[in-house]
């Protein structure tokens, strides 16, 4: 097995030069990375990586809470933040939170158990005091769809409310009136903005939101199908749903379909998320471009950036949602008065 003096020797250069281009925590010349790298492949050198991280003070291991580890949205995130880490040297290690405080507490002190050299947080339930009691630690953390006052430069979000004016705006343009809301768990701050969003589309239009066109949903698929039925058990002349995220417009699609409609002509349905399977369903769903992987791909660059010491470009902290167009939404057959 190759040895690192044997890198140094054919490289031609100190071990503490093969060391630096190897860590890739300080500056060396492109032609003297290219030389090192040559000799690496050539030798198959392995870098030991116990003896890196005694070396280097650092674990190049970064670690990640997430609500949940199943799904297409939380799938689409830490693939992405892997991806950008991997292309970096390092390696994440994963933990779950269920949008529950002591589980996210856990994860969080577990992520820390394994010297983690920095933490990327997508947590619900903690509190911002606790956040920021984190962050007095001197521990390197960033938060991915929230903010806390006093932690703006680590905190990467979407603007929530303007994606939630944006998708019932759409559906006010196209005619409607008549609109349910599917949210997600109020109590979750996205949810709450989602729907602030939605009420001020309504009142830009002069249309007077009703209790009984708002259900609170789970952002799961069952939420969505059994918020559909209770919008249409209340107003039977409902012209079209907005749903707070697309596992919900698919369950809300489902449950419509039950109900004899066809879609989008009885029915348009707006989601919020634009995953994956959204342009596969039928019909295609229009939906709310929330930019999860690039928004996770900043995170990483978060952590490189302020960690890593890599020398990248400004961290872009806020990030817009777009209407994504498709076939989910037509003109209503009548104008709901």
């Amino acid at each position: 097995m190759a040895t690192i003096y044997e890198v140094s020797k054919l490289a031609g250069v100190s071990l503490a030069t093969v060391s630096r281009v190897l860590n890739n925590n300080t500056p060396v010349r492109e032609a003297t990375r290219l030389k090192v790298m040559e000799a690496v492949d050539k030798l198959g050198y392995h870098p030991n990586s116990v003896a890196q991280s005694l070396a280097s003070k650092r674990s190049n291991s970064i670690g990640i809470v997430v609500s949940e580890l199943n799904g297409p949205f939380f799938g689409t995130l830490l693939s992405d933040i892997e991806a950008a880490f991997r292309r970096a040297g390092k390696h994440v290690i994963i933990a779950a939170g269920h949008s529950d405080e002591k589980l996210e507490k856990e994860s969080i002190e577990f992520l820390q158990s394994r010297n983690c050299d920095a933490l990327i947080l997508h947590v619900e339930a903690v509190t911002d005091e606790f956040l920021t009691e984190l962050a007095a630690k001197d521990i390197p953390f960033v938060l991915l769809n929230r903010f806390v006052d006093g932690l703006s430069d680590r905190c990467v979000t979407l603007n929530n409310q303007h994606g939630g004016y944006l998708a019932t705006n759409y559906l006010l343009s196209h005619g409607h009136q008549r609109i349910g809301y599917i949210s997600g768990p109020m109590w979750k701050h996205d949810a709450e903005q989602r729907y602030f969003g939605h009420l001020r589309a309504l009142a830009q239009h002069n249309v007077n939101p009703q209790e009984r066109l708002f259900y609170e949903g789970d952002y799961h698929e069952e939420g969505g199908a059994a918020g559909l039925h209770a919008l249409l058990k209340a107003d039977p002349a409902i012209t079209a749903v907005v749903c707070a995220n697309d596992e919900m417009a698919a369950g809300a699609i489902t449950s419509a379909r039950e109900a004899g409609l066809s879609l989008p002509g009885d029915l348009s349905i707006v989601g919020f998320d634009n995953v994956n399977f959204s342009h596969y369903m039928f019909p295609k769903l229009t939906t709310v471009d929330y930019p999860i992987g690039s928004m996770g791909m900043m995170a990483s660059r978060w952590v490189l950036k302020n960690v890593y010491q890599q020398k990248l470009d400004d961290i872009q902290t806020v990030f817009e949602p777009r209407i994504i167009e498709r076939e989910s939404v037509a003109r209503p057959r009548v104008t709901a008065q």
